[in-house]
């Protein structure tokens, strides 16, 4: 499905714009949300478009519960569709559902998300005014225990994720890619859809191929979607490692076409090494004088990390319980680590096979 524009256009292409009362297509991969799922479904359901729609759920093979709940929900519904994804890939997913889809707009959605009201209606809106061809706004995080609100602060700081417009971006414009988004399927088309070959980072690489068509990916601050992130340290380790991962994949494909800042924690991981390296030749008296001096300038950028670490921990960042400021300064390091990690794995050995295995198998409290 995938018919890639190799070089950057000479000029800006606009967007087609469709009537009002044309229709959405929502698109939803699910695999093991059973927890979120019916939030995010209400969410979809109760958005205003002006005209017909439809939610289209791809079905991973889920373990706790998720197809089960999403047949009730179907039943109860005409509106909502479902389509198999046995490979559980979500870029797969995606482009099963867009096919499955009849209107010529279409909203990605996700089972860990909530759609905030009015988001629809905003996003068309701005879709049709500045000719666009994707259309995101920001990702809000929250969460629930001490250690979910912990990550969600990560995702929201600058600090935590590295500053894209959609974690907290206050000014409307052109942007590198967008956060779910909302989609002309004429352009989806005309690019060749989403590449089912990468499983992490589909939807940076999908808006690197609009954007290379001379199309707008556009921010805009006012629409807001609330993601709720990963319930436990081991889950967002793997996620992270795996995204990681799959950036460093995208590096070996698109080189500089990726931003600076993602390669801040795979550098953050290379100075730690060396740091532990220089430490154990000092340790064993093969690094001294001089030499030692200067090489001990490596432990500079850790010592600094780690009181920025503690400063975002202790300040209005890290949260107002004890709890919730120690799983500040575990998670921030935890992301980057293992973030950087899969970075450094992927661009010298690629992504491979790689899957987030954090979304295999859990098992999530409903939410309240």
């Amino acid at each position: 499905m995938i018919g890639r524009v190799q070089r950057e256009s000479d000029g800006r292409r606009d967007a087609p714009v469709v009537r009002a009362d044309a229709g959405v297509s929502y698109v939803m991969p699910v695999l093991n949300e059973r927890g979120y799922l019916r939030r995010a479904v209400e969410s979809v359901l109760a958005q205003e478009t002006g005209g017909p729609i439809e939610l289209i759920l791809a079905l991973g093979p889920s373990t706790d519960g998720t197809t089960e709940l999403a047949r009730e929900l179907a039943a109860a519904d005409p509106r909502i569709v479902l389509v198999a994804n046995p490979a559980a890939d979500i870029p797969v997913g995606l482009n099963l559902a867009i096919r499955t889809g009849r209107y010529p707009t279409i909203i990605r959605v996700d089972a860990h998300s909530e759609l905030a009201d009015g988001y629809a209606l905003r996003a068309l809106e701005t879709l049709a005014r500045v000719r666009a061809a994707n259309v995101g706004g920001v990702m809000r995080a929250e969460g629930r225990t001490p250690f979910q609100r912990a990550v969600a602060r990560a995702y929201n700081s600058p600090f935590g994720l590295g500053g894209g417009a959609y974690h907290g971006g206050t000014v409307e414009g052109e942007a590198e890619s967008a956060y779910l988004g909302v989609l002309r399927r004429s352009v989806l088309e005309e690019v060749g859809g989403f590449d089912e070959s990468i499983r992490r980072g589909e939807d940076w690489e999908l808006n690197l191929r609009i954007r290379r068509a001379g199309y707008r990916v556009w921010f805009d601050p006012d629409l807001s979607v609330t993601y709720w992130p990963r319930e436990s340290w081991s889950r967002l380790a793997r996620q992270f490692v795996a995204t990681g991962r799959w950036r460093g994949e995208l590096v070996r494909r698109f080189g500089r076409g990726n931003s600076v800042r993602f390669f801040a924690p795979p550098l953050l991981v290379l100075n730690l090494v060396l740091a532990l390296l220089v430490g154990v030749a000092q340790a064993a008296g093969l690094v001294t004088g001089t030499v030692g001096l200067i090489a001990s300038l490596v432990y500079l950028p850790i010592a600094a990390y780690i009181v920025l670490i503690v400063a975002v921990a202790l300040g209005r960042g890290g949260g107002t319980g004890w709890r919730d400021r120690l799983w500040t300064a575990a998670v921030l390091p935890t992301m980057h680590l293992a973030w950087g990690a899969g970075f450094l794995v992927g661009v010298l050995r690629g992504a491979d096979d790689t899957v987030d295995t954090s979304r295999l198998g859990q098992r999530n409290t409903p939410l309240p």
